[in-house]
Order: structure tokens, then sequence, then C-alpha cells
């Protein structure tokens, strides 16, 4: 009888997310984020506010690809698993995230008292937890969709000034160290990573 390697279930797991192409992305926007931080950087007066764009649009693609990869093709198998499927949707969210945060960090050295590395691993948890909340709302093929219109609304209307209120409502748009800004993502974060988590992806058709 022919043995079936332990590393088996991690391969499957793997493909029928599409992960290696979603780990081959997320190293594509680190590099273009990096390259777009020191092109931002070399223009004349530049400082280091204006890699605001950075830290916010780099952490939104991430959570992009990293929440459209948390569709499963086989849902009602995992479903009626024998094991629980929690551990190993968790146990991806969390990997893909620290990932992603660690890229994003590199992209942006320096200055982390303003839009620096904290700024983009904040913007990294916030962002993707709203995605995994997304798609156990939504499914995983439209999580990318809140993430982007809240970034798009508090692009358009977050005060110049940081701090104050908007370190709550704005806090993709604060700089590193704002506390109510982590305590917002880490809140989003962590929400959804437990819907996700304990969910799984909404199904296609399923009102609930």
């Amino acid at each position: 009888m022919r043995r079936t390697s332990p590393l088996s279930p991690l391969r499957l797991y793997l493909r029928s997310r599409a992960l290696p192409g979603a780990l081959a992305v997320l190293a594509g926007t680190a590099v273009a984020a990096a390259a777009a931080a020191r092109w931002l950087e070399s223009l004349p007066g530049a400082g280091p506010s204006v890699r605001l764009p950075v830290v916010a649009l780099g952490p939104l693609l991430a959570a992009a690809v990293i929440g459209t990869g948390l569709y499963t093709p086989s849902d009602e198998l995992d479903r009626t698993a024998v094991r629980a499927w929690w551990p190993r949707r968790l146990t991806h969210l969390l990997a893909a995230t620290a990932l992603a945060g660690v890229l994003l960090a590199l992209t942006v050295p320096g200055h982390p008292e303003e839009f620096g590395a904290p700024a983009a691993v904040r913007n990294t948890l916030g962002l993707v937890g709203v995605a995994a909340g997304g798609s156990a709302l939504v499914g995983a093929r439209l999580s990318w969709l809140p993430p982007a219109v809240y970034l798009c609304a508090v692009g358009l209307a977050a005060p110049a000034e940081p701090g104050g209120a908007a370190a709550w409502w704005a806090w993709a748009m604060q700089p590193g160290p704002e506390g109510g800004a982590w305590t917002v993502a880490a809140a989003a974060f962590t929400a959804g990573t437990v819907l996700y988590a304990g969910r799984g992806p909404r199904r296609p058709g399923n009102d609930g």
C-alpha cells in the first residue's frame, strides 16, 4: 500500500487556497511599496509624511490578497470534516498577516514616529481584520470591498492634523505612535479573526 506523506494534507491545503500565488503577490506588493516610498522621498521638500499613501495602500492591497485567499473551493467537505477547521483557518490568517506585516514594515524604514514601520504594521493588522470579517459576512471573493470602502472614505474625510477624535475613526491615516489608532486596529483584527476562524468564509448564495 502506498504511504501518504504527512505533508500531503498541507500541500493540498496550500494549493486549494492558491497560497503560493498569494505569497508571490504579497512579495510583489512589498517591492512596489518600497519603490513608491523611495520615489516619494526623493521629491523636492519631501518628508516622512509623504509616505502616507504607501502605509495606507500597501496594507490595503495586502488585505485584499489575504482576504480573497480565504476562499475555500470545498466548503461542504470542510464543514463536514471530522477535525475542526477553525485552527487551520486561524493559523492561515495569522501566518499570512505576520508575513505581510513584516514585508510592509521593511518598505518604510526609519522615522517610526511618523509614517514608518509602526504605521504600516498597524494598518496591515486593521485592514486584514476588516477583510477577514468581510469574508465571513459577504464572502471571500468580496472581502476586499469593506477595507477599500473604509480607506477611501477616511482618505477623503480625515483632517490634516492627526490625533483627536480622528485617531479613532480615521486610524489608518494616523502616524505610527497614535494609541487610539492602534486600539481600533487591534480590535478590528481581533474581531475579524475571531469571526472568520469561527464561521469560515460565507458561502455563495448563503443568506444566513
